[in-house]
């Protein structure tokens, strides 16, 4: 292979010393150059492969040489493996005087017209051409190589590479793959969130960034309603590939941003498999009297049902939960961008709404259609803008049932958020009664393996031992003495827990959700209060009405109080709380602040 390898680059090095020195003698007669070409006589590449297949084989771009930079996306010559300059081209310019007058130009230059002297490509194919994304490795035994920053991979080989990442991150469950191009060094990364955690397994350390660049720029060719015909490192891209892992269909979600230092590409993954349920609500971790008021909330016709978290909490997994357990005889419809979980029984959309005119007359006609469908029940996908904050109002005033998700910080910021001047929904609409049926926010928490969880008291004997005492009594204070249940994690793990390749997460077993519910129909004054713009006052009021937070049918627990229930019973450890929610310090300070101010009140009032 080496060898191979050797020879390819001498070959090239000779290429280029003859190309730069060639002397001005036509190798064809100039008059085959100057007579009009019969576009019947050209080639056709229709595709990568059959560019690496071609023979002689593709060696560089010579746009530089002939100073055809601004035709590239068109028309741009190219050297091949015997010495010789074809044109590739777009159909309807192969024929063109444009391609003509190059033709000539390249006689006259001495340089020999390869045989057939023009091809035929299609545009995302002649613009990777054009963007150096699509480069001949002549040493490698297929004739195939992309390449970025002088380095050459096989095509074949960089397409297994991103496969075993996905299959990796597949079999260690992670809901997301990332790669981050890092373009002034040697190496790049590659994470995987899993378990909630950002973490780089060692099997993929090390990757060398042009490599990593290349894999990207072959995935990117197998990318659906993605915004570019090429992958852009300097343009921020949407779109998705499906892959198939162990017989499972897999979609995976691509965004990727514009850093500074290179391009960060997420990879959302996305298991598909037909008839699979998703989990019920007691598997995910809400707790009984909450999904006694999920359940009993959805038993009423029209309003909506909103859930709430930041990205990656688990949303549209509760949704699907839901959803795919509605009686056989209501008749549902999903508009997603793009569709995340199978629902049996729900006929599904996918709606990928870019940034242009068409993609918004496209979502448009999918709402107009919808009203006309005869459902009981829509899921809206995620309201994050004007126009999504449009077709909420719509459909929730037709009176149909809809569960949607948007990202707020609490189930009761969730209205603020609709009437953001983000998303703009009315604050009239979002008070009137039976609009807004269940508002529900929620966050994934690790939980603690319950095969090798160490009892929290341990902590006492430690270096940290005075602040973890500070801890407890802040947790006393504001829950009451619950230091018998609580349990911390082992960092060491064990044999059911502990991954060689993923070693933070030992001593987990899994995620929990921590949730809030508030149902305005039996909080008064809270719609009164989003009409008016005094949330932050009824949101005091309760906060000093509040019955104590341990209380299992307490209606005004919040996300971190159901996690301190399940702390309570040795589930999660306390620090994981702390860290998602806030300081228990902080909790303490602001009861003390709450006791002195109601201790005032009570003094003014006597």
């Amino acid at each position: 292979m080496f060898a191979s390898f050797a020879k390819g680059v001498a070959m090239r090095q000779r290429i280029s010393g003859w190309l730069h020195h060639a002397p001005f003698v036509p190798s064809y007669p100039l008059r085959q150059a100057q007579d009009r070409y019969d576009s019947a006589q050209a080639g056709s590449i229709a595709n990568a492969e059959e560019l690496f297949m071609m023979r002689p084989s593709f060696v560089e771009l010579l746009d530089e040489q002939f100073a055809v930079q601004a035709l590239v996306g068109r028309l741009c010559p190219v050297l091949l493996d015997d010495g010789a300059v074809a044109l590739f081209a777009l159909a309807e310019h192969v024929g063109s005087d444009q391609a003509d007058e190059l033709s000539r130009r390249i006689v006259q230059q001495g340089y020999r017209l390869a045989n057939p002297a023009r091809y035929m490509l299609t545009a995302p194919l002649l613009l990777a051409i054009g963007r150096r994304q699509l480069l001949l490795s002549s040493g490698l035994p297929s004739g195939l190589g992309v390449a970025t920053g002088g380095t050459e991979h096989s095509t074949t080989a960089l397409a297994d590479a991103f496969q075993d990442m996905v299959e990796w991150g597949v079999r260690h469950q992670a809901s997301d793959l990332h790669i981050n191009l890092l373009q002034t060094e040697a190496v790049s990364e590659v994470r995987y969130t899993v378990a909630g955690r950002y973490v780089a397994p060692e099997c993929f350390r090390g990757m060398p960034t042009s490599m990593l660049s290349d894999m990207l720029a072959v995935a990117w060719m197998d990318i659906r309603g993605g915004n570019g015909a090429v992958f852009d490192p300097g343009s921020e891209q949407q779109g998705s590939i499906v892959k198939t892992v162990g017989g499972q269909c897999v979609m995976l979600r691509w965004a990727s941003l514009a850093a500074e230092r290179g391009v960060s590409v997420c990879l959302r993954l996305l298991v598909r498999t037909a008839g699979a349920m998703a989990p019920e609500l007691h598997e995910l971790g809400y707790l009984p009297d909450q999904i006694e008021q999920i359940q009993r909330a959805l038993t009423a016709e029209g309003g909506a049902v909103v859930f709430a978290g930041t990205v990656g909490s688990g949303k549209s997994t509760t949704l699907a939960s839901l959803i795919s357990r509605l009686p056989d005889d209501r008749k549902v419809i999903t508009v997603e961008d793009p569709v995340e979980y199978v629902i049996p029984g729900a006929i599904q959309n996918t709606v990928a709404r870019a940034l242009d005119k068409d993609a918004h007359n496209y979502y448009a006609a999918k709402l107009r259609a919808l009203k006309r469908s005869a459902m009981s029940d829509v899921l809206l996908g995620e309201i994050r803008d004007s126009e999504t904050g449009l077709a909420f109002m719509d459909l929730a005033s037709s009176g149909v049932n809809i569960y949607t998700t948007v990202h707020a910080p609490s189930a009761a910021l969730v209205a603020e958020r609709l009437a953001s001047d983000f998303i703009g929904v009315s604050r009239d609409f979002l008070a009137t009664p039976g609009v807004l049926k269940l508002l529900v926010y929620q966050a994934l928490l690790p939980l603690l393996c319950a095969n090798c969880a160490l009892p929290a008291d341990g902590l006492f004997k430690g270096e940290k031992a005075r602040e973890w005492q500070a801890r407890l009594d802040a947790i006393t204070t504001v829950y009451g003495d619950i230091s018998s249940g609580l349990k911390v994690r082992n960092t060491e793990g064990c044999s059911l827990c502990r991954q060689a390749q993923l070693l933070p997460l030992a001593g987990y077993a899994g995620r929990t959700v921590a949730a809030e519910i508030l149902e305005p129909a039996l909080r008064p004054g809270y719609l009164h209060s989003v009409q008016t713009r005094s949330l932050p006052y009824w949101l005091e009021a309760e906060q000093q009405q509040s019955t104590g937070p341990m209380a299992m049918e307490n209606s005004r627990r919040c996300a971190m109080d159901s996690a301190m229930i399940k702390a309570s019973l040795g589930q999660i450890d306390p620090r994981d709380i702390e860290s998602r929610f806030q300081s228990f310090q902080t909790l303490y300070l602001r009861s003390q602040l709450d006791t002195s101010r109601k201790s005032h009140h009570l003094r003014v009032i006597s």
